[in-house]
């Protein structure tokens, strides 16, 4: 089993039901194993007068506030039954991420696989207690987070009894776009060690090479944010990948985790055969005669590599020959 990959549709569905279901079969097109949405009550979820964001300004109106910015981008519970089963129909893993207490509750009757907790409510202790309590597996972001920060989130799980095996904590820099000075891939080996749980990472870049490198760096869930078309208006379009992006990204991904192969050095059935074709042997420089004695000057090594391997170079030389050769011919005998 490879990385996990969530697809990150978040909100760019833009608050239609017909939108969200193309991003399912985007999603399924490219090869994720999760789509994942965010499911809220806009005014359970922010104050009425909370800003926005200054990425979230620059994409959407100015002047509008956060609340109101999320009511256009909110879907109905029964909207998103309807998204579990037509994920269940397209054969894709369906998540969402909740945001109030009012979700929490709605999505723990949908019997989602795991929870996904966003960056922003891994210091919010009675949420964290909430899906504790429901005893399934945790993915959580880390953005913004200290070391310290990471380690009091994850006491409250524990003491609601998830056990390590079923926590993962993903690598994360809470800015769309993310500078790649400030994506700090290391960070997923010092939480591992830290903690002794899984890591992986939730990407905010622009491109798809960075997930890639966490993949070869041993992450086991990678998270990517995509949309049907960068072009589109709302928060999140711009920090997104485009469906053949994401498809390239996966299929990387695979192909990396292919060629990590399993740590031994030997040869591989594919290059054996280029094994003498690449390599040389110990030949005549010059016609010898036999009795000669085999000097620095009258051998060279030449391909191919069928012969005695020019690792036996002082092994041969010294010795006399057994037999006429000439200019080119394998050195042959026991040496």
């Amino acid at each position: 089993m490879g990385a996990m990959i969530i697809a990150e549709a978040g909100v760019n569905h833009n608050g239609d039901i017909l939108l969200a279901k193309k991003m399912i079969e985007a999603a399924k097109e490219a090869g994720a194993d999760y789509i994942k949405f965010q499911t809220f009550i806009p005014q359970d979820m922010v104050a009425g007068n909370a800003q926005k964001a200054d990425y979230q300004k620059e994409s959407t109106a100015a002047e509008e506030s956060q609340q109101d910015m999320l009511k256009k981008l909110a879907l109905t519970f029964d909207e998103f039954k309807e998204l579990k089963e037509y994920c269940e129909d397209t054969g894709i893993g369906f998540l969402s991420t909740p945001f109030d207490f009012k979700s929490i509750e709605f999505l723990q009757g949908l019997d989602l696989d795991f929870w996904k907790v966003p960056s922003g409510e891994i210091t919010n202790l009675p949420y964290l207690k909430k899906l504790a309590k429901t005893g399934k597996p945790m993915v959580l972001s880390t953005g913004m987070c200290t070391l310290q920060e990471v380690s009091d989130a994850l006491k409250i799980l524990y003491e609601e009894g998830i056990s390590k095996e079923n926590i993962t904590l993903l690598q994360c820099n809470t800015e769309y776009p993310t500078p790649y000075k400030d994506v700090n891939l290391k960070a997923m080996k010092k939480m591992s060690e830290a903690f002794e749980v899984k890591t992986g990472y939730s990407d905010h870049t622009k491109g798809i090479e960075i997930p890639l490198a966490a993949v070869a760096m041993g992450a086991v869930v990678i998270e990517k944010h995509f949309t049907l078309d960068r072009g589109m208006e709302g928060p999140d379009h711009k920090a997104s990948l485009e469906p053949q992006e994401l498809k390239d990204m996966i299929t990387g991904i695979r192909h990396i985790e292919e060629a990590m192969g399993n740590g031994e050095k030997k040869p591989t059935e594919s290059e054996k055969k280029n094994i003498a074709v690449a390599r040389k042997s110990i030949v005549a420089d010059e016609i010898i005669q036999k009795g000669e004695i085999f000097t620095e000057d009258k051998l060279t090594v030449k391909r191919p590599g069928d012969g005695i391997s020019p690792m036996k170079w002082y092994d041969v030389i010294g010795k006399t020959a057994d037999r006429n050769y000439e200019k080119d011919e394998k050195i042959t005998g026991e040496f």
